[in-house]
């Protein structure tokens, strides 16, 4: 490979996407700052008021829930700076990522949906309602949790009736961007080398070499089909559309029903969704959260949702 070839290469895999994702933190940063200085907080969370009344939850952590139907950097943004300002504990910091998780699913629906359903026909709807009941499961499990964990809260302070004029648009803006330029350095400072890191790792075949290591001990999955571990393995070792191509080819041409391709999709979205979300998330995560954080909060995230889907599938295994 020549000099071109490789610096077309570390663009188009390193360059770009660290630049489309730093674009879309600093957008994130900027919306979730904005909304704060202008006092929104409190309006944007009454979407979730009922869930965190009874989970015990502040309305930051609603505002959050909210946020994160349409911006996942956006939500992790309001949270880190309510923790960092002692607006919220360490504890309901953790609670507040795990409930976020149902509006993120909603987020990356219909990029799934999209890819899953002309490939597995009726099938998708099936499997995207077992993963979105696994969701659901999680976001109430952690309601009920909430519930037993955090203190209730104290009496909410009377709001405003009307804005002052230090609130308007143009002094939210100014206060936003202020706070913006100094979160925005320190987030270069953690995301850019460790994604960097990440890059090499990948380069030199660490997370290939943990998910082919993963798919060649699967002997405690023999009492499924051989066709079942054929999907399990590429959905594994490769990626998700490969195992997906698999399960609709064996669909089509009737080798496989659409029970078992379904527990093949579920078993391999539980096999090869940690290495993944590490690899994707602990980046920008690191950027938002301090690295040491950001990986709890990950290793919370990756276990409850493991949870969650291994209980769904036992349901759908047993109960269909």
């Amino acid at each position: 490979m020549n000099t071109a070839d490789t610096l077309n290469q570390i663009w188009q895999h390193l360059g770009w996407p660290l630049i489309r994702l730093l674009m879309f933190i600093s957008l994130g940063l900027l919306f979730a700052g904005f909304i704060e200085a202008l006092n929104w907080t409190r309006q944007i969370a009454v979407i979730a008021r009922p869930l965190t009344k009874f989970a015990r939850l502040s309305p930051l952590t609603g505002a959050s829930f909210s946020m994160a139907f349409f911006s996942g950097v956006a939500a992790n943004t309001m949270l880190s700076e309510g923790f960092e300002k002692n607006e919220i504990s360490k504890k309901e910091l953790i609670l507040a990522n795990l409930f976020n998780s149902l509006p993120t699913y909603f987020l990356h629906l219909p990029t799934t949906f999209f890819i899953v359903a002309p490939l597995i026909k009726g099938a998708a709807f099936i499997y995207i309602g077992l993963t979105f009941g696994a969701a659901l499961l999680r976001t109430m499990g952690i309601c009920l949790i909430s519930r037993f964990l955090l203190p209730a809260p104290a009496a909410e302070p009377q709001e405003q009736k009307k804005i002052s004029q230090d609130n308007s648009l143009r002094s939210a803006w100014n206060r936003t961007w202020i706070r913006f330029k100094r979160r925005i350095k320190k987030i270069i400072r953690f995301t850019v080398p460790i994604y960097i890191l990440f890059y090499v790792f990948n380069q030199i075949g660490v997370f290939a070499h943990l998910e082919q290591f993963m798919s060649r001990h699967l002997s405690f999955l023999s009492w499924l089909s051989p066709g079942a571990m054929s999907i399990i393995t590429l959905h594994v070792a490769t990626e998700f559309t490969a195992g997906l191509a698999a399960a609709g080819a064996l669909l089509a041409d009737g080798t496989m029903s659409s029970r078992e391709i379904i527990l093949a999709l579920l078993v391999g979205n539980i096999l090869s969704s940690p290495i993944r979300a590490f690899r994707h998330q602990f980046p920008y995560y690191a950027g938002i959260f301090k690295p040491a954080l950001a990986l709890q909060l990950i290793l919370f995230s990756q276990s409850f949702r493991l949870f969650s889907i291994v209980t769904i599938t036992i349901l759908y295994l047993f109960l269909f």
